[in-house]
């Protein structure tokens, strides 16, 4: 009975942060449009949401903080090869469907032939890099993205590194010692922001390690703002939060481009996180907060394909400025539903399927 009512606490799930989880979706959304737009608008300082790449910040900042709440006081209980499973079973059936339509896409777009650069056995190997999350930037002619084939990886690439500092060190060690790394990782993020005058890195082979700068802040910061209990409490809500949260992404584009999106990185989001924990929950948004959180993590790895397709697109034929919102407004919105149709049909069955079998086992 004791090992029985031991798998069943490791399996069980805490309540979430209803609103955070909202806020994630809100995140994706701004991801998902800034991806579009960065076609239209190489310079993201003419991009009306050029500040939308600052979400994976948001993002980091989250994990840090569900992680320390989710696991903090039952590591010792649920082990290391428990630990790592349940994170596999949340984390990589998307990764995998984001590879499979990643490679549908390189291979099927109407607008592009840039497969015949590759041989079959070339091809393979992107894909087995990507539903392995091991970094391959080898594509040219895209950018030499960490993962060519589903660019958004490569923040999952940073977020299971993430998971595995918690496991083996993070969850063991002292506030003070955690509150010591946060500000060394503040420094460090520091740096890069100034030498590369944006924390716009961390997707390419040439600015792997900007990635891992990101990651360390925001997921320290995440993870001490749980435990120090820096909770606000107040009655803002979900779509007060929206609107501040976005504010980050359509801030305008400056010189001063370092130093605004380290300060946004650095207190605004952590600020965002400790309000959207505090924040007071409301029926009336309920249902949009909810379905938000549902298909964030859905919309951001399956949306890549489309962008890729859309920018040969546009590459290629040039449509105006007066065709692009009947083009993108769309697009978005399918990309909406098509991750609801995911979660719906792919994410959650597997998940189910996999925490049972991980269960009987």
């Amino acid at each position: 009975m004791a090992i029985k009512s031991t798998g069943a606490s490791v399996l069980k799930t805490k309540p979430h942060f209803n609103i955070l989880d909202g806020l994630r979706g809100i995140a994706a959304l701004a991801v998902v449009i800034f991806h579009f737009m960065e076609w239209v608008f190489p310079d993201y300082n003419q991009n009306f949401i050029g500040h939308g790449f600052l979400a994976v910040d948001f993002f980091f900042c989250l994990s840090g903080f569900v992680m320390g709440y989710a696991y903090d006081n039952r590591m010792q209980q649920m082990g290391l090869k428990n630990f790592f499973t349940l994170r596999l079973i949340r984390l990589h059936p998307l990764v995998v469907l984001g590879s499979v339509l990643g490679l549908a896409g390189f291979l099927l777009d109407p607008f592009s032939n840039a497969y015949t650069n590759y041989n079959a056995g070339s091809i393979l190997l992107l894909f087995i890099s990507s539903i392995m999350l091991i970094p391959m930037p080898a594509m040219e002619e895209r950018a030499f993205n960490l993962f060519g084939l589903n660019a958004p990886s490569w923040s999952l690439f940073w977020e299971y590194i993430a998971n595995i500092m918690y496991a083996f060190i993070l969850c063991r060690i002292k506030r003070s010692v955690l509150v010591i790394i946060t500000i060394l990782a503040a420094m460090l993020l520091c740096y890069v922001s100034y030498r590369s005058g944006n924390l716009l890195g961390g997707w390419s082979g040439e600015t792997f390690w900007d990635g891992g700068a990101r990651l360390a802040y925001s997921f320290a910061a995440g993870l001490l703002i749980y435990r120090s209990n820096w909770i606000i409490k107040n009655d803002l809500g979900f779509m007060s939060l929206t609107v501040l949260l976005s504010l980050a992404f359509i801030m305008p584009g400056t010189s001063f481009n370092w130093l605004t999106e380290l300060l946004v990185v650095l207190f605004y989001f952590p600020l965002i996180v400790s309000l959207g924990a505090g924040s007071t929950l409301s029926p009336k948004t309920k249902n949009i907060y909810m379905f938000s959180g549902n298909i964030s993590y859905p919309l951001y790895m399956t949306h890549y394909a489309a962008i890729w397709i859309f920018g040969n697109y546009y590459t290629s034929s040039k449509p105006t400025m007066d065709q692009l919102p009947f083009i993108i407004v769309p697009g978005v919105i399918l990309l909406v539903v098509f991750a609801w149709l995911v979660m719906k049909f792919y994410d959650i069955p597997v998940r189910k399927y996999f925490k049972k079998k991980f269960a009987s086992s």
